[in-house]
């Protein structure tokens, strides 16, 4: 194109853009906020002395950046359409290709807007959402005391102690955690000793715990290695002897002695969901020292790293929609279309995040599989119009 056209080419460029951009964050706001709504009336049925009318609004105002994360790439789609189907219908864009324009040059123009959005949902992952997240499971957990209900972080390991007589004990271990942070604070915990036969010796409950410092202790080689202790507050002690009889000690402290530092711990103990990109990728890392794997929590870190790119690739097809096989067709019927294949792409990304958990196939091709195919589905109808 020669030089003195490329200030109209800018100014068709702005044009594009802002009204994609327009259209996309009405799309986004108006489905986030329907979510929003939606999600209130449904809290109202759970209302109860225990739960009011102030608690249902703070949990739903915690949760409002998660709805804001799931809906963006169908926003994205829809908001696309609308934007582009607007100025199809004012014919607009085929003055533009008449003006020499490409089809590829403006869906150039419409995705580039939408990396806003991939920015704002890598964003949400990392900073807002384990924390918005913690905060409202933390108002809205019911899951009691069911037995059903697994969380916290449970192992089966070879005895941990402080000291090389308590190593000499023998056995394993079966130690539950509710919950802990960070800074070293234990939740529920729960301990279950059993001797070299599998004989249940010992069982022991504490209501908390708080971290009391590292210690070094040297292993079957003679090199030191690490440990840490924790102080358990108000502890009970189940000692189980041969012949089934027992005998019940409350004492008010006890020590805890673990092979992690206290922000392994937290990551052992968190939800995948509510751990940022960084942590999921630190929880991974002690998986592989431990040559263990979570297939949940790589599940959930590849959905959060790629998840953003389906936002371009929703982009792309809705683009499809105008210059392809839609684009004689009116307005309403894109955008119904739009919605249709924004649930349809919703379903398969869970679709094949269970058929990962179940297979064990690699998290991370399950995730780009939709990703790939509406991006390519999208190419292709494009490609035929040119």
């Amino acid at each position: 194109m020669p030089w003195s056209e490329l200030p109209a080419l800018r100014v068709l460029s702005r044009y594009v853009k802002w009204n994609a951009l327009a259209s996309i964050v009405a799309a986004v706001a108006g489905l986030w906020a329907l979510q929003v709504v939606f999600a209130y009336l449904s809290e109202l049925d759970s209302l109860s002395d225990s739960y009011t009318m102030g608690d249902a609004m703070r949990f739903i105002l915690y949760r409002s950046p998660y709805f804001l994360e799931q809906f963006m790439p169908t926003g994205a789609l829809l908001g696309a359409v609308v934007g582009l189907g607007l100025l199809a219908n004012k014919s607009e864009l085929v003055v533009m290709r008449a003006a020499g324009v490409s089809i590829y040059r403006i869906v150039g123009w419409v995705l580039q807007p939408a990396l806003v959005f991939v920015v704002l949902a890598l964003a949400l992952n990392q900073f807002v959402l384990p924390h918005s997240n913690q905060l409202a499971n933390d108002i809205n957990s019911d899951d009691g005391d069911s037995i059903t209900s697994v969380r916290g972080y449970w192992s089966v390991q070879p005895r941990v102690a402080a000291t090389a007589e308590d190593e000499a004990a023998g056995g394993n271990d079966i130690l539950y955690i509710d919950y802990a942070d960070v800074a070293g604070n234990l939740g529920t915990i729960k301990r279950w000793h059993l001797d070299d036969n599998g004989n249940l010796v010992t069982a022991i409950r504490a209501s908390s715990g708080n971290y009391d410092g590292e210690v070094q202790v040297p292993d079957g080689n003679g090199e030191p290695q690490s440990r840490y202790v924790w102080r358990l507050n108000n502890m009970t002690e189940l000692s189980i002897a041969q012949g089934f009889d027992s005998s019940q000690v409350q004492s008010a402290s006890d020590t805890l002695v673990l092979p992690f530092a206290p922000k392994s711990v937290s990551l052992l103990t968190r939800d995948a969901e509510n751990l940022s990109l960084t942590e999921l990728y630190a929880h991974r890392q002690l998986m592989a020292e431990q040559n263990k794997r979570s297939l949940s929590h790589e599940l959930a870190f590849w959905q959060k790293l790629l998840s953003p790119l389906s936002i371009l690739s929703l982009v792309v097809v809705a683009c499809s929609f105008v210059f392809g096989s839609l684009r004689t067709h009116s307005l309403g019927l894109r955008i119904v279309v739009a919605l249709l294949f924004g649930l349809l792409f919703s379903y398969l990304q869970d679709l094949v995040g269970f058929i990962s958990l179940a297979t064990g196939w690699s998290p991370m091709l399950m995730v780009l599989l939709p990703i790939v195919a509406s991006a390519g589905l999208g190419l292709h109808f494009i490609k035929r119009q040119m």
